[in-house]
């Protein structure tokens, strides 16, 4: 009875903490929208076709300015990301100079990338990058999927907790590169600052990155993969950012997926067991 009384007085303090938590941004930006993501609910998976469309999109517009050091090129040929092939790989990681050394003289030196290099960052070090952007450096893009999250509210988070729903982050980043507009009526945008809808505050330093058509989706016979729009583009490239923060997610839910079977299993052998064994007993009564 006791713990009853305790399980039902947390679960009440959750639910009214949940209820008077802080909002996700400014008192007037609105929640990004839940979207629909191949990788949603337990059995979501990713689309190895838009991975790639993704990388496409951050490797021509993010990565002149983000870095994104926990990704090696050989994870672009992973089974469960990009998937692409060893000598596409190889060949991308000959396109880019790293620096490695010192050598015998202890002199650094550049060669060109191997797969086992991680993606070189834009800039040499943060100083550089802040120096370069109007005094703040641009974060990492890593593991930004898994780092972004809102507030989804009293009773929505409870249904989340049982449709597995852990999207925030993309829904987020998605709201955000496609939420610049103009800025409402009476509202002061500082000078060196972009109004972004979605964005705390309003007020964001990063202009807008991306334009209709700036990114070719061609494949081999010429035409369009896909449609070549800002939508599509930040669609594609948040559905990247969470490969990124997440490479892992298919085995995980695989993983899941058969310990709940085992669990199943587990529960019944004991029950039948339990009925067995009790079976042989005499009745007390």
């Amino acid at each position: 009875m006791k713990f009853t009384k305790l399980l039902t007085a947390g679960m009440f303090a959750v639910v009214m903490g949940a209820m008077s938590a802080p909002a996700f941004a400014a008192e007037d930006a609105p929640k990004p929208p839940e979207q629909r993501w191949s990788f949603s609910g337990p059995f979501g998976k990713y689309d190895p076709q838009q991975l790639q469309r993704g990388f496409k999109v951050f490797r021509e517009v993010c990565a002149a300015c983000h870095s994104l050091k926990y990704v090696a090129f050989r994870n672009l040929a992973d089974p469960s990301g990009p998937m692409f092939t060893e000598g596409q790989v190889k060949a991308l990681a000959a396109e880019y100079k790293i620096q490695d050394g010192p050598n015998d003289a202890g002199e650094m030196f550049e060669r060109p990338g191997r797969p086992a290099d991680y993606w070189p960052s834009p800039f040499p070090n943060d100083n550089a990058a802040a120096a370069a952007n109007g005094g703040k450096a641009p974060p990492d893009l890593s593991l930004m999927a898994k780092a972004r999250t809102y507030e989804r509210g009293f009773p929505q988070f409870i249904i989340d907790i049982f449709t597995q729903y852990a999207e925030q982050g993309p829904d987020y980043i998605y709201a955000l590169l496609t939420g610049y507009e103009d800025a409402p009526k009476g509202f002061q945008v500082p000078e060196g600052g972009h109004y972004n809808k979605y964005f705390p505050g309003h007020v964001i330093a990063m202009p807008k990155p991306m334009s209709d058509g700036q990114v070719d989706y061609k494949g081999p016979d010429g035409k369009p993969q896909a449609p070549e729009t800002v939508e599509q583009y930040a669609r594609d490239v948040t559905a990247f950012l969470m490969w990124t923060a997440e490479p892992k997610m298919e085995a995980r839910k695989a993983l899941g997926f058969k310990s709940v079977i085992f669990l199943i299993v587990l529960a019944a052998l004991t029950w039948f067991t339990k009925k067995r064994i009790w079976k042989k007993l005499p009745d007390p009564a």
